[in-house]
């Protein structure tokens, strides 16, 4: 065969796969000479399962502290995939720093032994870690955790443990690890106000081991599992399917069977509602746990769960006990998605919008910090870096302050108006500081077999089902199951930064609904980007232990759990929300049967209203600087 005859693909599949060989050879090489590499190291559990662990450390001579990161993930460094050789390059940074880099797999991942459960594993397992790594000779008896996403959200649960090596934490992104905290029951965000979050449903497809898995026999040598772990490495392929239209699946608890998916796991959870007890029983962290530890909290405007994880910071930095570990809470909030920190550029698009040069030095404080308490090195963290650093849009600026919020944040009310026809942006409905006096509710048709599709948002983990970040809301808002209220444009700039509360009197003619909103910053152009969204199922309206249903002809106020941004609304710009009873499929439709939702498949078509009035007065708080 000719040369010009091969297809252009071929050779950049050819191309790209040698470059990033050579990658892989060149990250591992430099590693071998600087440090001790001791891989598939069996750590055993107190219960006797055995953890697979690949411990790097520096050659010469002396102990070291440690930075320790467990996951579920892959990390087999003979693979050939992204995160191989990230576990490679992570531990040649911190080697190179004077720490041992160690990586753990969860029990029942890959190598390690026993069964998974999606942070129901035993919490002593990270207690048993930690206690094996401190009696290493090699280690100074200081353990750092660092992670994101799933490598992160078991490290606040097992903090609470109060093991006295672990001497600090960075988690990032561990939305998924906050069961319950003040307001917020998302339960590991399997819930928003009581709503599923489907991004489970397609990520546990995506990551779930079978239980007719390939295992290593018990007992098997580290020198076995290290010749074994270069033809094998446990890493399943799941075939790829149209998640889009997986997500559509009813009745949502066969939607693992419809998907040909693991299920025993999801078949747990789907049944499990928002207050649970079994939700309090495995690895989550919920605010009744003392954490004791000096944390560096990373989270980002566009993540599943920015909300909670504000939450968290705040419920440790004013309710520890200790007051030294009530003023060693330290937290950044990037303008990014799930875990997308350092991929910030000069012109950072989230979604479709620049929100312009969003960098930041993570690497150089995140060594700071961990040198500050694994090492006890006096420097500089304390007295350069900020109590809270975030990211304000618009303005497209890092900004500081002591607490969060901001405390020259003030709470403004607007309320919700109209003449009774908001349907659509090219309604009536306004929003504005004046509170209403009569009552021209608003009034949509919600039909679950055709829900309002969600479009960008505060999401990840969907495949192609949704698109994270922000996007123009324009073409959506010429439904008539949306209900559109704007500001008059804005004579002046306004910055919104913190957290933003809603309340909605409103009234059906069936048992159970939701209502959902969306705050939204309007162009001069008519360009509409989403900053935040939330979402209540009205049943439990009065608390997640109870469930109650509504009466046609009665109104109800119905609180939604508060969102979150900072975002400066430019002179010439409006502020603008969305109210509807859908955003599919980031979250699973309601019904309105008033049944268990989770085993039904035919819905009911639900006439929705939104009451604003004097008696009646729905609206939006934000917090304005």
């Amino acid at each position: 065969m000719k040369l010009y005859r091969i297809p252009f693909l071929f050779l950049f599949l050819l191309v790209f796969q040698n470059v990033r060989a050579q990658t892989e050879e060149d990250i591992l090489s430099k590693l071998e000479e600087i440090a001790i590499i001791d891989q598939k190291v069996m750590m055993p559990m107190r219960d006797g399962v055995r953890l697979a662990t690949d411990i790097y450390r520096p050659k010469s001579e002396g102990k070291v502290p440690i930075i320790f990161s467990r996951t579920p993930y892959n990390f087999n460094s003979w693979g050939d995939g992204k995160e191989q050789t990230r576990t490679a390059q992570a531990a040649y940074n911190w080697v190179q720093k004077g720490y041992a880099y160690v990586v753990q797999n969860e029990r029942g991942r890959y190598f390690s032994e026993g069964e998974w459960d999606i942070l129901g594993v035993p919490l002593t397992d990270g207690y048993d870690a930690f206690t094996w790594m401190k009696d290493q000779p090699w280690s100074n008896g200081k353990i750092g955790a660092l992670g994101c996403s799933s490598t992160a959200e078991w490290q606040m649960a097992v903090a609470a443990l109060d093991h006295p090596s672990f001497a600090a934490m960075v988690p990032q992104g561990y939305g998924a690890g906050v069961g319950r905290v003040g307001e917020y029951y998302e339960q590991g965000n399997w819930y928003r106000g009581g709503v599923e979050q489907l991004l489970f449903f397609a990520w546990l497809y995506s990551v779930e081991h079978d239980k007719f898995k390939p295992r290593i026999p018990a007992g098997a040598t580290q020198e076995d599992l290290i010749r074994i772990s270069r033809f094998y490495d446990l890493a399943p392929e799941n075939p790829e399917i149209d998640m889009a239209e997986a997500l559509q699946y009813l009745p949502i608890q066969d939607m693992l069977v419809n998907m040909k998916g693991k299920r025993e796991i999801f078949d747990k959870m789907v049944r499990r509602k928002p207050n649970d007890p079994a939700w309090f029983t495995g690895g989550l962290y919920h605010d009744n746990m003392e954490i004791d530890m000096p944390s560096f909290w990373f989270t980002s405007w566009y993540d599943v769960s920015i909300s909670p994880n504000l939450a968290l910071f705040n419920h440790v930095r004013n309710n520890a006990k200790n007051a030294e570990t009530r003023d060693n809470q330290y937290l950044v909030i990037a303008p990014t998605l799930h875990c997308r920190y350092t991929r910030a550029t000069e012109n950072t698009i989230v979604g479709e919008r620049n929100i312009g040069d969003a960098r930041l030095n993570y690497d150089e404080q995140i060594t700071k910090w961990f040198d500050l308490w694994l090492k006890n090195e006096a420097n500089d963290f304390k007295t350069t870096i900020p109590r809270v650093q975030y990211y304000t849009m618009g303005s497209n600026q890092w900004q500081s302050a002591e607490q969060w919020p901001p405390a020259d944040s003030k709470m403004v009310t607007y309320y919700l108006n109209s003449y009774g026809k908001a349907n659509s942006r090219l309604g009536d409905g306004s929003l504005s500081t004046k509170k209403p006096s009569k009552d021209n509710p608003d009034t949509f048709v919600y039909d679950p077999m055709n829900p309002v599709t969600s479009w960008g948002g505060n999401v990840c983990c969907t495949g192609n089902a949704v698109n994270g970040g922000a996007y123009d809301q324009q073409e959506m808002e010429k439904r008539d199951d949306i209900l559109v209220y704007t500001t008059d444009v804005l004579k002046e700039g306004v910055e919104v930064t913190g957290f933003i509360e809603s309340t909605l009197y409103v009234s059906s003619d069936v048992k159970d609904t939701d209502f959902t909103i969306k705050l939204i910053d309007v162009y001069p152009d008519g360009t509409a980007y989403n900053l935040d969204e939330s979402i209540q199922r009205v049943r439990y309206r009065e608390g997640y232990d109870k469930e109650v249903f509504m009466e046609k002809g009665n109104v109800y106020k119905v609180d939604l759990t508060p969102m979150s941004t900072s975002n400066y609304f430019e002179k010439g710009h409006r502020i603008r929300i969305e109210i509807s009873s859908s955003n599919f499929p980031r979250f699973a439709r309601n019904l309105n049967t008033g049944g268990n939702n989770y085993d039904e498949s035919e819905g009911v078509i639900a006439t929705n209203t939104v009451h604003h009035s004097k008696k009646y007065p729905s609206y939006i708080q934000l917090p304005i600087r």
